[in-house]
């Protein structure tokens, strides 16, 4: 079974393992693939040992997208539980401003939808994030 949970930004004293950055780029929604998957995802991912979600957000998104000039704000803390396991992330919005045309990273590419694409790498819990963000961001911010 899986469950994802969206809160507030915490304090608490959880550890989290994960962030995720639902980002725009020329009012478009950004999404990579990875260079072994023929299927979207949003940028982000693990956060390294020492590093802030802050740093981990902002190194992610320029690794997966080329990103070198953005705008970049955390929105909420997630859970996802599966079989009782539980793992905790941030979500980030970003507006990138300029990119690089390659990316030299485990992302085989970027592209920009008007919407979320279909055919994504993890579509039980992308679509949950994607709408919490877009519930949480002020109509003219996007």
């Amino acid at each position: 079974m899986l469950k994802v949970n969206i809160q507030p930004i915490t304090k608490s004293n959880v550890t989290f393992k994960y962030v995720v950055i639902i980002s725009r780029c020329r009012d478009k929604w950004v999404f990579v693939r990875h260079r072994h998957r023929h299927t979207w995802e949003i940028p982000g991912g693990h956060i390294e040992a020492g590093e802030s979600t802050d740093d981990a957000a902002s190194r992610e998104l320029q690794e997966e997208t080329g990103a070198f000039e953005f705008n970049l704000n955390p929105v909420a803390d997630y859970s996802v539980e599966i079989d009782a396991i539980v793992t905790y992330g941030r979500l980030y919005f970003a507006e990138i401003k300029a990119h690089r045309d390659s990316i030299d990273s485990e992302i085989a590419e970027m592209a920009l939808f008007d919407n979320i694409p279909d055919n994504l790498t993890y579509p039980l819990i992308q679509p949950i994030l994607f709408k919490a963000v877009l519930e949480r961001l002020e109509p003219d911010s996007f």
